[in-house]
């Protein structure tokens, strides 16, 4: 029989929890896997300010298991039309040209409300309503691939990009993702679209990638990327987002997402950041990235790098497969099935 549904008070609004006792994480159990620890998880880093900082006011997908991690999962970017009064819209346009109304952030209780619908992680994007087109974040994902994992993530961050930044004069604020990989946020003025600030990115992946002594690669395509770590320069194109600092993963003992000083990276282990312990590192040492929107820096030195980049002969890269062919995309195929490239190199 299912447990009754119980109201909760969010910073004096009421919010319903269904099913409490349901078992979202059953590697954990009732002693810390239920519906109850993950709600009671947002409502804490919700009301201690940090996940609605990494959350407000922008535009954000729902990651929903309304049967717990191994049941089915609900993708969710457009909004319910029945939701109560306290959660409001802000329109999107996607990269098909559609437009729709996802979840604006607002309040402590718009996360929680979420969080009763089953949703496990939040991905919010680089923008901020009513301005869904100039991102107000570079995203860097540094994405592990077979035969590499956490530590080789973290040793590009610390020893490539982290004095590659300085010496740029832009500065980042790691987390981890939750799983094998790493992020770097860095703070950005709201005036460049989307395509200027994936060109940005691409054009710092690719000096990350040339500093690397080949343990870091801007390769689209799997078959090429090898032993190292990707940097998905396509985390910054419109509609692709990065789970939310602070947000819970899909992961047997309910890791999250969490922001880390540069002094922590090297000592952080990922599995040590789950709905359990999180909240009490908070409260303990406070939020790496409560102060990074208190700056904000400008795109041009990596737009200039861009232009060099052109001149040098690079070009654009690979769009995600959902987006249109953009203007100066290279061919969508995969280079060992390209068969102008084979006759090309003989």
């Amino acid at each position: 029989m299912a447990s009754p549904a119980e109201e909760l008070d969010v910073d004096g609004i009421a919010v319903r929890l269904s099913s409490p006792d349901k078992i979202y994480y059953p590697q954990l159990g009732e002693d810390g896997g239920t519906k109850r620890h993950l709600v009671e998880y947002y409502r804490t880093v919700a009301l201690q300010g940090a996940a609605l900082r990494a959350l407000q006011d922008r535009p954000t997908h729902l990651q929903r298991f309304p049967d717990g991690i191994e049941g089915e999962e609900v993708y969710q970017k457009r909004l319910p039309a029945k939701r109560p009064e306290h959660v409001e819209s802000c329109e999107v346009t996607f990269p098909s040209g559609r437009k729709a109304d996802v979840l604006r952030v607002r309040s402590a209780a718009n996360i929680v409300w979420a969080a009763n619908l089953g949703t496990v992680t939040f991905h919010p994007w680089a923008v901020r309503c009513p301005d869904t087109d100039h991102p107000d974040e570079l995203r860097i994902d540094l994405d592990p691939q077979p035969g590499t994992g956490f530590d080789e993530a973290v040793a590009i961050a610390d020893e490539v990009l982290r004095p590659l930044l300085a010496e740029l004069g832009l500065e980042g604020f790691p987390k981890t993702s939750g799983g094998r990989g790493l992020h770097v946020y860095i703070p950005l003025e709201a005036r460049w679209d989307f395509v200027e600030v994936r060109h940005a990115g691409i054009a710092l992946a690719r000096e990350v990638e040339r500093r690397s002594a080949d343990r870091a690669t801007t390769a689209w395509w799997k078959e090429e990327r090898g032993e190292r770590i990707f940097i998905d320069f396509n985390q910054n194109a419109r509609d692709r987002t990065i789970a939310a600092a602070y947000s819970a993963r899909k992961t047997p003992i309910a890791t999250v997402s969490t922001p880390v000083t540069w002094d922590e990276l090297r000592d952080v282990h990922p599995d040590d950041c789950t709905i359990a312990t999180v909240p009490g590192l908070l409260a303990d040492r406070g939020d790496p990235m409560e102060a990074m929107h208190d700056k904000a820096f400008a795109l041009d030195v990596l737009l200039e790098m861009w232009e060099k980049d052109l001149v040098a002969g690079l070009g654009d890269l690979s769009y995600p497969p959902n987006y249109p062919k953009m203007p100066g995309e290279p061919k969508r195929v995969q280079p060992s099935k390209d068969r102008d490239r084979k006759n090309k190199d003989g």
